[in-house]
């Protein structure tokens, strides 16, 4: 396909959107998206302005990006990458910490040292946006440089570096953007010079496999830097330093419990004649197809399991003093990993007893919506007889069901450390005894 040169001048849009209503999710087999019956009511009506990313993209290929810039955004994405998340620089980090990836801002004070810029993105973008006069909201109302500022730093708009770890800390991008249509081509922006030495701007075609060969920046939205990833869960365990990724990760209501870390009868455990403790760990997590178009990145799951921790009623009076818990963990596995073993290293369940016969669980790929749960039972058994204990598994309205249902007890103990299959992942559970 022959280049063609475009104009340098482009216009800025900013663009409305509005909250879809409520769905509701009612039963353990089918979901139930009836938004007459369910929708009723006042749900998320705020408008919010996003900004648009085929203008930001066109933004960027326009401001006089150089080698300081190229070692900003690089050292963001990669810093992210080293925090669990995908290879991103939210705007908002742009504006607020330059050269910071998702997470940093959460870590300890100086663990992590950051550059500084002397001409930081931020300030180009300033630069470039007070240059010019015409700036436009999607109304047509021209709006001010700091009102576009503004905007953009409160979006979900980030830079998205597929391959970063190819670069060769040279090469000047290829500035795209999600088309947000599943396609998997699009337009980009690449710099070039003309026969008279002047900047000017290439229009080509881009598609993952050019992205994996030469230097390109997809303009996209994040959905991930709102969670904490497995590895910033694991940097809060005081083993950290000398334990990196084998460090098991233990849901925040049972991270005191004395059972982690001894063995019964140990330093700190439960005594000799204390019958054993048995936890469910998921050990390995491992992606079988990438879920969206890959100008949005990464797949973000989530593994959600409700069950009875540490049931030992004896009589059904007992039963009902007992609730239900659900872990919830997420996993950023990048698109490269498909098909490859990604350590997971989580605690599902703290204390499985005998009497614990049947666990939920639920596994989604993130794409947001409206906040609803899925309702689905635990089995326990109290003398001789199987009770269903209700449980709440939060979900989202949008999110790609990857796989849910029930497992049980004995399925758990016969498949111990062994690769099963789960719809479109494969998971690896062991049984823990201390």
């Amino acid at each position: 396909m022959t280049n063609k040169i475009i104009a340098m001048r482009k216009k800025l849009i900013l663009l409305c959107a509005v909250a879809s209503s409520a769905i509701v999710i009612s039963s353990c087999e089918e979901l139930d998206n009836d938004i007459e019956k369910h929708g009723g009511g006042d749900g998320d009506k705020d408008t919010v302005e996003t900004v648009s990313l085929e203008a930001v993209a066109q933004m960027l290929s326009e401001i006089p990006i150089g080698e300081e810039q190229l070692d900003e955004v690089f050292s963001a994405v990669s810093s992210s990458s080293e925090n669990g998340y995908d290879e991103e620089y939210t705007m908002r980090d742009l504006f607020r910490l330059p050269g910071s990836g998702v997470g940093d801002d959460r870590l300890p004070e100086g663990s992590k040292s950051r550059a500084e810029y002397r001409t930081p993105m931020r300030d180009l973008i300033t630069e470039y946006l007070h240059s010019r006069h015409d700036t436009k909201s999607g109304a047509g109302q021209v709006i001010t440089p700091e009102q576009f500022i503004d905007a953009l730093e409160s979006s979900d708009v980030q830079i998205y570096w597929p391959f970063s770890e190819n670069w060769d800390g040279k090469e000047f991008p290829i500035i795209t953007f999600d088309p947000l249509d599943g396609a998997e081509t699009n337009i980009g922006y690449r710099m070039a010079v003309d026969e008279n030495g002047e900047r000017v701007i290439e229009e080509v075609i881009v598609d993952e496999q050019m992205a994996s060969e030469q230097t390109v920046w997809v303009v996209n939205r994040n959905d991930d830097s709102g969670y904490d990833s497995l590895e910033m869960l694991r940097r809060e365990d005081p083993d950290w330093g000398s334990g990196g990724g084998s460090i098991i990760v233990r849901p925040q209501y049972c991270r005191s419990l004395p059972l982690y870390g001894s063995k019964a009868g140990g330093e700190g455990g439960a005594d000799a004649d204390s019958p054993k403790v048995r936890t469910l760990v998921l050990r390995e997590f491992t992606m079988l197809r990438n879920y969206d178009s890959w100008f949005a990145g990464a797949s973000e799951f989530f593994v959600k399991m409700g069950s009875v921790e540490n049931f030992t009623a004896s009589t059904e009076a007992e039963l009902r003093l007992y609730s239900p818990t659900v872990t919830d963990f997420m996993i950023v596995v990048k698109r490269k990993h498909k098909g490859v073993p990604q350590p997971f290293n989580a605690v599902l369940v703290s204390d499985w007893t005998d009497q614990l016969t049947q666990c939920a669980l639920m596994i989604t790929e993130d794409d947001g919506g409206t906040r609803t749960s899925w309702k689905c039972t635990a089995l326990v058994r109290v003398e001789s007889k199987s009770y269903g204990v209700e449980i709440n598994i939060p979900i989202n309205s949008r999110d790609d069901i990857v796989w849910r249902g029930q497992l049980s007890s004995r399925y758990i103990f016969a498949n111990n450390n062994v690769t099963g299959h789960f719809g479109d992942v494969d998971l690896k559970f062991e049984i823990l005894e201390y």
